[in-house]
């Protein structure tokens, strides 16, 4: 599984939350629920399912990616819904 906002060296900030030994729990159970997918093969021969957490918007991206060519594939929620979404909170604190 590929995180790409992960930085072990990073101090958390008091905007940060602390996580629990239930949020450890849960995110050790998805990175095995991943790992097992991708073994799998079941999204292609060369494809693999990865988590991106967005930066800029905060929100976690799902995509599966290429292994070969490290192409996007598939990305939920696709670009085009969160750009409507960006339009649409914009609009309402107009």
């Amino acid at each position: 599984m590929y995180i790409s906002s992960f930085n072990p060296g990073a101090v958390p900030s008091a905007a940060t939350p602390m996580r629990t030994s239930e949020d450890a729990s849960q995110r050790a159970k998805l990175v095995q629920a991943v790992k097992i997918v991708n073994e799998s093969k079941t999204l292609g021969e060369n494809n693999e399912l990865t988590f991106v957490l967005d930066r800029a918007t905060g929100r976690t991206l799902t995509r599966v990616i290429d292994r070969n060519t490290q192409e996007v594939v598939l990305q939920l929620p696709l670009d085009s819904i969160l750009t409507l979404a960006d339009q649409l909170g914009q609009k309402s604190s107009d």
